[in-house]
């Protein structure tokens, strides 16, 4: 509710910082063009409402608000005659929408001069059209700037993952080419091996026998329980001397593959039982090839699964084949994250998982979503190594009312209390020069307020720094503003 309008006074104008250096025709033109109006208690204008007009405070309190996650949060508070807010923007034309991007609300009855949107445009360009030119390259260009270097800090954040993923992969493929390579000399061996038993016309019942042995034995492979170092080195000792004794040649080259495998004193016995004693040294080489031939193919097993779970990480990280809206687990996009940068995070930083397994999924841009996990625990990861000690990087989620919180910890050496206000502001980084851009932060948050309706908050001391999200379960459509990051 406000009351009746009234007239303009050009001298109570002139005592507003605002109007103080302008000529009387100039005040005269404002007068004859806007108002005064008193405002009860209660809202001026609403966030996202078109700009219709200029209000500048005469007296009175006032608050500036943003709407951040369907929740009104107050961002400034004032008593100071002459602040403005309102469509003070006008003079950009239909360059911007003009439309109000905050709330204000007075906080007891209050006067303002209120300005239509188009009298204030059309003033500016008349007055003062220098002025305009340079405030318009100035919010062009800082807003060109903001977004090349954004898409820099994107490249930056491909190129860590890009990096982790290439060096994880690298790792179970070189594996599976020492495994293939040994593998093609073991199958040779097993070739020749059994060449020789079949080149003497007497072992053809033997010959039946081995093949039968040979089925039972990769049977046996791996069903014995694990060894610890100390357990292994014992069995093979057992081991050497089972074939030492009888007479088998290089038996202490056969007994670590014969441990590996988890065969035993019981299964030699059973081989020794079933074979005349001058083919058991023979056979035992021939088994021992086939055996380690199957732990061979294990072992590229692993490797090529080990590479099918990072390309699927990398697909789950990118969402390249997925719907860019749709319902994520966001534990799945977190193990996908920490996977891909787990090269980065080095051996140096225990990584704890601390997980809701019962989160329901949440609608949103999970490709996005995982973007502000990178920046997340990137920036954590960077924080315990500057401190040149090993430390801990715990990721939890939990369920937080209506919404899913994920946050981010590091025992790193914290953010200064003196500017913890400004981590999510464009181009400010903690980082010294050249290792950060100072918009990985900028662009989370713009991605979590403005494009899923949720909050991004930070809580630091020294030893404890956590950056916590908060998500709608279930957005109210007209909270998430489709503003691109």
């Amino acid at each position: 509710m406000t009351s009746a309008q009234e007239k303009c006074d050009e001298r109570e104008l002139r005592t507003l910082f605002l109007f103080e250096k302008l000529a009387p025709d100039q005040l005269a033109q404002l007068c004859r063009d806007g108002h005064v109006e008193w405002f009860d208690p209660g809202p001026v204008y609403r966030e996202g409402d078109p700009a219709a007009s200029l209000f500048v405070l005469f007296r009175g309190t006032v608050v500036v608000s943003r709407s951040v996650g369907g929740q009104q949060v107050d961002v400034s508070r004032t008593s100071a005659p002459g602040v403005y807010a309102g469509a003070f923007q006008a003079y950009l034309g239909d360059q911007v929408p003009q439309v109000y991007n905050n709330s204000l609300r007075a906080a007891e009855r209050s006067r303002f001069f209120v300005l239509p949107a188009e009298a204030f445009a059309e003033i500016m360009r008349s007055w003062f059209p220098m002025a305009v030119h340079l405030l318009e390259g100035l919010f062009f260009g800082f807003k060109s700037a903001q977004e090349a270097v954004g898409q820099r800090e994107r490249l930056l954040a491909l190129g860590s993952v890009t990096a982790g993923l290439t060096h994880e992969l690298n790792n179970p493929a070189a594996a599976a080419v020492r495994a293939t390579s040994a593998l093609r000399e073991r199958i040779d061996r097993v070739r020749r091996e059994f060449a020789e038993l079949a080149a003497d016309p007497r072992r053809g019942g033997d010959l039946a026998h081995l093949r039968e042995l040979q089925d039972m034995t990769i049977g046996r492979i791996g069903q014995a329980s694990a060894l610890n170092p100390l357990e292994a080195s014992d069995r093979e000792d057992e081991i050497g001397d089972w074939l030492e004794a009888h007479g088998v040649a290089d038996g202490w080259e056969l007994a670590p593959v014969l441990v590996e495998a988890g065969l035993g004193i019981d299964w030699l016995d059973r081989i020794a039982g079933a074979l005349p004693e001058d083919l058991l040294g023979r056979a035992l080489n021939w088994l021992s090839c086939t055996v380690e031939a199957e732990l061979l193919l294990d072992e590229i097993e692993d490797a090529a699964n080990r590479v099918s779970a990072l390309v699927g990480a990398a697909k789950q990280y990118t969402q390249l084949d997925r719907a860019p809206y749709q319902n994520a687990d966001v534990n799945e996009l977190l193990d996908s994250t920490l996977l891909l940068l787990s090269a980065k995070i080095g051996p140096s930083i225990t990584v704890v998982r601390d997980y809701d397994r019962t989160l329901p999924g949440i609608p949103g841009y999970p490709a996005e979503l995982n973007q502000v996990w990178t920046n997340l625990i990137d920036n954590a990861a960077w924080a315990i190594r500057s401190t040149g000690a090993d430390g801990t990087l715990t990721v939890r989620t939990a369920r937080d009312g209506d919404r899913v919180l994920v946050e981010v910890r590091d025992t790193g050496p914290g953010v200064p209390a003196d500017v913890q206000s400004r981590v999510f502001d464009p181009f400010f980084s903690t980082k010294p020069a050249g290792e950060g851009t100072g918009l990985g932060l900028d662009i989370s948050w713009r991605i979590i307020v403005n494009r899923h309706g949720g909050d991004l908050r930070l809580e630091s001391v020294p030893g404890d720094t956590r950056f916590q999200v908060r998500l709608p379960i279930d957005p109210v459509e007209s909270d998430a503003p489709q503003e691109q990051p």
